[in-house]
């Protein structure tokens, strides 16, 4: 069995490596590969469902969480206009994120994790202090469903609105 003290340094990797790759990808040119980023979209739309599903605990969490996915999804479309497209001379399509945007959202994301840790820390320390009654339990709280759903909704859409304009440019390109 598992120590729960543990669980933090499993978790740690794991969660520096997915910041890492999302830090990578918000910087500098990025091919657009079309089927990595359908998937994408495919797991971002499963993760906020299962994110709203959160409603059945508490409403405020599933508000908070469809406040999130609103405003990321407008977000996104601010995103989209700040993105440039390029191709080079194989023909291979890239775009250039507005790195502004995704280093606010990791920033805003990391901030967020760092202060909920921060709060729920004394939960894992064996020997410490008491947890305070007015401590929520783990992911119980509309500000961070909200920060989830603005995550979700951003990428969802952003990655939805680069494969439209792909398809749209190659369409016009095979027109010509």
């Amino acid at each position: 069995m598992l120590a729960p003290t543990a669980v933090p340094f499993i978790v740690a990797p794991l969660m520096a490596f997915a910041v890492y790759r999302r830090v990578r990808g918000s910087f500098g040119r990025q091919p657009i590969r079309t089927k990595r980023m359908s998937v994408r979209v495919g797991l971002f739309a499963l993760f906020a469902c299962l994110t709203l599903t959160s409603g059945l605990q508490d409403i405020r969490l599933a508000e908070g969480a469809l406040g999130g996915l609103i405003v990321g999804a407008a977000l996104a479309m601010v995103g989209l206009r700040l993105t440039r497209f390029e191709s080079n001379a194989e023909g291979a399509d890239f775009y250039v994120p507005n790195p502004w945007i995704g280093a606010a959202l990791t920033a805003l994301l990391l901030g967020r994790m760092a202060w909920r840790f921060l709060v729920l820390a004394p939960m894992f320390n064996e020997g410490g202090a008491a947890v305070p009654a007015h401590t929520p339990a783990p992911g119980n709280s509309p500000l961070t469903m909200l920060v989830i759903g603005l995550t979700l909704g951003y990428y969802m859409a952003y990655y939805a609105g680069v494969l439209f304009h792909h398809r749209r440019h190659k369409r016009l390109a095979q027109a010509t």
